[in-house]
């Protein structure tokens, strides 16, 4: 042999040698998922046999013979045993503290009467110290199936829950959020007159109102920014609370199979206790948050500093939240005309519009995505012409700023096509819609509810994607319940048949979309999650049976059996 052949011989032996090596090191697949039908929202190929995964990163999808060539003695064969597979599911906007503090006070979202609340109350007060604060969340007069005797402007009074707690302050904030309710102890902690002779008219609060009975006492309800008169004296959460109730956030993300998490506003407080979960490994989610508007020198420090893009995908800050009005239930929503049910309110406007073109201008300068809260029409409008009047004054028509309107839940006609126009993103919770449209046509009326309400395919038809999710405290934070009521228009209960304004339903495909892809495209990171392609993380969620399929009646059988995170199962539902 010759020294030359050999030097040749040589070096093939080694160039076969690194590449066997290289096979091993880069290739192989700490995880193979197959047996069941798996749902990629990858245009490419819209289902898989199989899914190769190296630790938190998607390494192929396709047939399962392919994917057998990722395997190696260290490789998982995780198998779904005829189970259903999607990306990971993305809560589009929710509150995530607001989640986990529901886990550690009253959680009042399954009452039904007024009844209910009492009982509630009555028995923490059994437990509760004297004079400690007892507070909760999740009431909703427009979904009970009795109403008390008692009423002001269709809300409950306060004497009953006073009787039962007379020495306990008690504040249970509405399912919204947008209204609260106060006993007289809560009242008389703040300082507010219950019994007065000239009772409360004289407390002003702009963007707010106090219910007042027909004497000018306080009924109890604080109607919008009108809850600072009693919130200011409730005492602060303690960190110890805070960490708490962040880790019980977490776990109900597993369980409801979300792996990502658009937090609709946060201050200084949430930005610092995030911070310290990343910083000690715990931030495991992927959270997207959004700044609050209501604090402007925090806003002003973050356009200096810039926007923060997490590289490891944990806690990412690139957004602004505005709150610009009430909601529909407490008669909050900022109307074009006047409530039907009540004909003298057009609803509230909670932040100066001023504010919104000044932060529209500010965020496009400084790369921010600004997120305005709007549920009524006026909102609606008002914010649509300060997003155009910010984007013509700086020529950023076009650009791909993503700006989005939060709840987007009543629109007027002629505004339907400005999102698309604007390129403004709705973000929609649907469950919404099956929670609040029996009662929501009380409120506007028929016509309007018709030609403007939920308007999910006028929009998607327009051209705009959108976001879903659950608002959740103000929901519980079920995806399953949100997808049936994109696909069905129904209430929970199944009601009624055939759904209200059926020819806006979601197709299951646009549905599953709006929970994964298009989700993920409303926080700029469609390039890393959102569907199941080589490349991007491996998040994952895993049901029973194919909620794609199976008859309407039974989607809401359907159950979150596995959750992955990060290319680790974090969640197994046990028998």
């Amino acid at each position: 042999m010759t020294s030359r052949f050999l030097q040749l011989f040589v070096m093939a032996i080694a160039i076969l040698f690194f590449n066997s090596c290289a096979k091993k090191d880069q290739d192989y697949a700490t995880m193979i998922i197959h047996g069941g039908t798996i749902y990629t929202v990858d245009s490419t190929q819209t289902t898989v046999e199989a899914v190769a995964v190296k630790n938190n990163t998607i390494l192929f999808a396709g047939s399962m013979a392919e994917a057998e060539s990722f395997k190696n003695d260290q490789t998982e064969l995780l198998d779904l045993e005829g189970k259903t597979m999607t990306p990971g599911l993305i809560e589009g906007h929710g509150h995530f503290m607001g989640l986990g503090y529901n886990e550690l006070r009253l959680d009042l979202l399954e009452t039904t009467s007024y009844q209910e609340i009492i009982d509630a109350v009555a028995e923490r007060v059994k437990t509760a110290k004297p004079g400690e604060w007892i507070t909760g969340r999740g009431w909703h007069q427009s979904k009970w199936d009795s109403m008390p005797k008692e009423l002001v402007n269709g809300f409950q009074t306060h004497h009953r829950l006073s009787e039962v707690s007379p020495d306990n302050p008690v504040y249970l904030r509405h399912a919204s959020g947008h209204a609260g309710f106060a006993n007289a102890k809560a009242m008389e902690v703040a300082g507010l007159r219950v019994l007065s002779d000239e009772g409360i008219k004289s407390y002003k609060i702009e963007g707010g109102e106090v219910l007042v009975d027909e004497f000018g006492r306080p009924t109890g309800v604080f109607n919008e920014r009108a809850q600072t008169l009693i919130t200011s004296h409730i005492p602060e959460n303690t960190p110890e609370s805070d960490k708490q109730a962040f880790d019980l956030a977490i776990k109900a993300c597993y369980k409801n199979g979300i792996t990502s998490f658009h937090d609709a506003g946060i201050g200084r407080e949430t930005i610092a206790l995030y911070d310290d979960m990343k910083a000690n490994d715990k931030m495991n989610i992927r959270m997207y948050a959004m700044l609050t508007g209501w604090d402007k020198e925090l806003l002003n420090e973050w356009y200096e500093k810039g926007i923060n893009v997490d590289p490891d995908h944990r806690f990412t800050i690139r957004s602004v939240k505005l709150n610009c009005d009430g909601a529909l239930g407490s008669r909050g929503a900022w109307l074009l005309e006047p409530y039907s049910d009540r004909p003298d309110h057009f609803g509230h406007e909670t932040l100066p519009m001023e504010f919104v073109k000044e932060t529209s201008l500010s965020g496009l300068q400084n790369g921010f995505q600004v997120c305005s809260h709007a549920i009524g029409d006026r909102a609606n409008r008002e914010i649509l012409d300060r997003y155009e009047a910010a984007l013509t004054e700086l020529s950023k028509k076009g650009t791909d700023h993503r700006f989005r309107i939060e709840h987007a839940q009543h629109l007027h006609p002629e505004d339907i096509p400005r999102f698309a126009e604007l390129k403004v993103i709705p973000a929609m919770q649907a469950v919404h819609m099956s929670s609040d449209r029996p009662w929501a046509i009380d409120r506007l009326g028929e016509k309007r509810i018709k030609e403007g309400a939920y308007m999910w395919q006028d929009l998607l038809q327009s051209g705009v994607p959108i976001v879903n999710g659950t608002d959740v405290p103000v929901e519980p934070i079920n995806p399953i319940a949100s997808f049936y009521a994109s696909v069905s228009r129904k209430t929970l209960q199944g009601m009624p048949e055939g759904g209200y304004e059926p020819e806006q339903k979601m197709t299951r495909e646009q549905a599953l979309k709006s929970y994964t892809l298009d989700a993920a495209y409303g926080a700029f990171e469609e390039e890393i999650k959102g569907s199941i392609h080589p490349g991007k993380l491996a998040d994952f969620t895993i049901y029973n049976q194919d909620l794609m399929t199976v008859d309407e009646n039974q989607i809401l059988d359907t159950e979150i059996v596995m959750t992955i995170f990060d290319g680790k199962v974090v969640y197994q539902k046990t028998e």
